[in-house]
This record gives structure tokens, sequence and C-alpha cells, in this order.
């Protein structure tokens, strides 16, 4: 007779061993999936902040040239109509408005203009309008001015007649004999439209949320989108205190309102203010998300064929999964060189290693093309900046002896007023293919900022280095350019540790050289002296 066992009640709450396998490599997707955007996500937001961190301090600085300019062309204008008032003692009152008008309309640096004697009385006026002549001047700025009998820049303040917020500017005025005659002073108007807002427009906040300010030596803000803002003391923010020491960089920061900004910032030379460019940090982000959102588009489709291919033949697939495993469960923590896709015996098996490893090597190409983007100038495919100050403290660090070549375009603004930027950018390219060129193979070069570039050369003696400028200087002078009138470059040469031992120090020899170079005729190649 039969008997019959009876099943054990739980056999069939165990798990097939396909099961099992399936589940634990979902698992291991999953995981791997997750180390993968996360590595990805890090590395995206670093790039990213370094990347509009540079960006901004890039447009700081390229904005403080242009006020640095823009106040020594104020000063000088002061002083050239201060130095006709001393000689003039024969005009009219008339006469002297006039050419103050004169002044104010064909330069429009500044909205008011008038002129003080020594008394501080105001002998005449521009608009006016303003109907003060006759008066004796009573702001304390204005008593300041007259009693230093030099060249003044005040900081922001209130009028008490007309309630203005302005800067008030003035240059002395002496008589051919040294006599002390009084001031010659221009006022810009903060609140309402002046030369700043001129030159860097009213509405400077972009469509990222990216904008500009700019603050006095003291700290309060002259230029600002919020122009309720403008006279504020904003000295406790730290870029602004940086900004005050005269200092520029690039740091994150909290703006008044609490909000996450990145700021390059720099300070300008002719007056002591400072420009800062930030951007709010969501907009980081933002870009942060698209990114994932990409990511885990381009990714769907591979992981979808992974999880099919292991549903059908779990067993024998894994060791390709545990494989593939290790191999995602290190991407974002270290570099890796992806092997080649070897043909596995499945079929399933060898469409999911291909699957993952083409996903892998998506990924792995945004990282590189970011690290390269991050490391590369994008117009003329040379080393950055960033590039450079690596290169250099490394080579700093390691005690090894090299000279530097700091090359400039002559008169490269006139290139831009006079054929435009885009054909400027085709000089820029030019300039860069001459000197990869004509350097040694060994040497190393680098777009430095705007038209200044700069060359490396290990183990090089400045003797040597000057020969290899020479042969640079020629090769520019004598090739064809994209525009008719032929472009030159000027070059200055520091060595290490010749010079100096600190890279700051060794980049401000070699500019000490390239401006020599400039002042004394430019297209020419100076060493930096001792």
């Amino acid at each position: 007779m039969l008997t019959l066992r009876r099943a054990d009640p739980g056999q069939s709450k165990k798990l097939s061993l396909t099961s099992l396998l399936t589940g634990l490599v979902t698992l291991v997707v999953l995981l791997t999936s997750s180390i993968l955007l996360i590595g990805s996500y890090e590395s995206k937001k670093q790039s990213l902040m370094e990347t509009t961190l540079h960006l901004n301090y890039y447009n700081a600085d390229r904005m403080t040239k242009t006020m640095d300019s823009l106040f020594q062309s104020m000063r000088s204008s002061l002083e050239y109509s201060a130095d006709i008032l001393s000689d003039d003692e024969t005009s009219t009152p008339k006469q002297v408005d006039d050419n103050l008008e004169l002044m104010r309309n064909s330069s429009n640096y500044f909205n008011s203009i008038a002129v003080l004697d020594a008394d501080g009385l105001i002998r005449n006026v521009v608009p006016a309008s303003l109907g003060s002549v006759g008066n004796h001047i009573t702001s304390k700025v204005g008593l300041e001015a007259l009693a230093l009998k030099k060249p003044y820049i005040s900081s922001p303040y209130m009028t008490q007649t007309t309630k203005r917020l302005i800067v008030f500017m003035s240059q002395p005025i002496f008589s051919k004999n040294g006599t002390y005659r009084g001031i010659l002073s221009g006022t810009f108007y903060l609140q309402e439209n002046n030369i700043l807002s001129m030159i860097f427009g009213d509405n400077n906040v972009d469509d990222s949320g990216s904008y500009y300010y700019i603050v006095d030596s003291s700290g309060h803000l002259l230029y600002h989108p919020d122009k309720q803002l403008i006279g504020e003391d904003v000295s406790n923010n730290k870029v602004v205190q940086k900004l005050m020491n005269g200092e520029s960089g690039e740091q994150q920061v909290r703006n008044t309102r609490d909000v996450e900004m990145l700021a390059g910032y720099s300070s300008v030379p002719a007056n002591g203010w400072g420009i800062v460019v930030v951007s709010p940090i969501s907009v980081i982000h933002h870009q942060l998300m698209g990114h994932l959102r990409t990511i885990l588009w381009y990714s769907l489709f591979p992981f979808i064929i992974l999880l099919m291919g292991v549903i059908l033949v779990a067993r024998k697939l894994a060791r390709p999964f545990v494989y593939l495993a290790n191999l995602v469960s290190r991407m974002g923590k270290e570099k890796i060189e992806l092997p080649e896709a070897k043909p596995q015996w499945s079929r399933e098996a060898d469409l999911l290693t291909k699957a993952v490893l083409l996903a892998m090597t998506d990924i792995q190409k945004q990282t590189d093309q970011l690290t390269q983007e991050a490391t590369t100038d994008a117009l003329t495919g040379l080393m950055n900046r960033r590039s450079l100050e690596y290169t250099m403290s490394q080579w700093i660090d390691s005690g090894q002896p090299f000279s530097l070549i700091v090359l400039d375009v002559d008169k490269f603004k006139l290139v831009n007023d006079t054929y435009g930027h885009l054909i400027g950018d085709e000089v820029l390219k030019h300039v860069a293919k001459v000197i990869v060129t004509s350097v040694r193979p060994d040497d190393v070069c680098y777009r430095y900022g705007g038209e200044e570039f700069i060359i490396l050369l290990a183990h090089t003696r400045p003797e040597e280095a000057f020969i290899i400028a020479e042969r640079v200087r020629r090769a520019m002078e004598q090739s064809r350019g994209p525009i008719e009138t032929q472009v030159t470059i000027s070059l200055g040469i520091a060595h290490y540790p010749f010079h100096t031992l600190e890279r700051e120090g060794l980049l401000e020899k070699a500019d000490q050289a390239l401006y020599l170079a400039k002042s004394r005729g430019r297209n020419q190649t100076r060493v930096a002296d001792v």
C-alpha cells in the first residue's frame, strides 16, 4: 500500500533560487544605480560650482578693469579742466558756465559740475537749475575736499537741499604761481541715470538670477539692481570686507537676505571700490536635477534589459552581475578604466554586460568632458588658468626650476573696436596656434585670460626662455592672421627660483617685464629684473 507523505508546510514558503538571485541582483542594480547617480551628482555639482565661481570672478575682474579705466578718465577730465581754469583768469562767469556745460555734455561723466573758490563760495555750477551759485558750500565732503587741497572722492551721502544720494569728486585748482584757488568738483547721482548705469546697464539681473553690485571703500552700496539698497552699509558681508582690504577672488557666501550665493569679486585700483558678481546656488541645484533626469532617461532602457535578463536566467547570470555590481560600486569613488565588454556564454548575460558598460561609459565620458571643460579654454583649446595654477603649484612644491613667459597681444582692444569681438576671437585662436607651433614639445601653453597667454618651460634658464620667446614673437610677427593689420605680441619672462620662490610673485615679476616691454614700444621680449 502506498503511503502519502505530507508536504512540509514551510517548503512552499521558501523562495526559489531563481527568485532569490533575481531579488538579490535587482537590489544590486538599484544600489549600483544609486552610487552611479550620487557619484555623477557630486562630480557635476563640484564642476558647476567651480565653473560658476570662476566665471563670476572673470566677469567681476573684467568689469573692474572697465571701471578702473572709467575713473582714470573721469579724474583726467577733472585735471584737464582744472588746469584750464588755473590758467584762465579773464573768462566771465558765463564763459566758465559754458565750458563746464560742454565738459558735462561731452563726457557724460558727471550729473553736475561746480567751481568753488578757496573759501567755499560756489562760483559756477551746471546745470544752472541747481541754483546754488553765490552760496557757500556746507556739506561735510565739500569742506573736506577744500581743506585737503588734493584729488578727492567721497563715500555716498545724501544732499541736504536736493535729497539726492550722490558721490562727490574734486580736483584742486592752483594758479600759475602756486596759489590755491579752490576746487573743481563733479558729482553723479547714484539713484538716477549716471555714468555707471550708462556703462553697466540699469537692470543687471539675468534669467538665472545672477547679478552684480558695486561697493565703495567703506562698504556702502553704490550700484545694485534694487535701487532702494543704494547707499546701504553692507560692510558686514564677508566678500565686501575682503574688497575693503583690496582683495579679489571668489567664494560661496550668504547675501543680506540670507540666500546662498556664488560670488566672484574684484577691487578697483583707481578708487578703492569693488565689484561683486553673484549667482544663486539654487541655479546649480536646478541644473543638477536636469542632469540627473537626463542620466535616468538614458539609463532606463539598459537597466530594463538587465532586469529582464536576470529574471530569465538568474542563476547562470549571477557571476556577471556580481562583476558588474563591483565595477559600478566603484563609480564616483575612484578613477577606473572600463574594460572591453567580453562575450558571455549566455546571450542575455552578454547583452546585460554590454548595456551596463555602455551606460557607465556614457557617464564616464560626461564626467571626463566636464573635467576637460573645467581645465581647458573653450576658445583656443589651450589649458586655462586653473590648470596653470595647478601645474605651477606642483612644480614649485617639488622644487623643479622653470621659466615662465607671459605674452600679451599688442593693441588688442583696437582689434576688437575695429573688427568686432568675433574677429577678435579669431585673432586669439590664431595667436594660440602660432604659440603652440613655435614652442618645444615639452613646453606647456595656457590662455591666462583675455588676450594674455602664458608658457611654462620646465628646467629652462631665463636666457634659454628668451630665445624661445623671441622665436614665438618673430613667428607671430611674420604670420598672416585673420586681419589685414599685422598682429604683434609683447613678452615678459620670469624664472623660478631665480626671481622669486612664490607663484604669485613669479606671475607678478613676469607681468612687470611684460609691462616694461609694452612701455618700451611693444613687439619685444623683456626678462624680469632680480
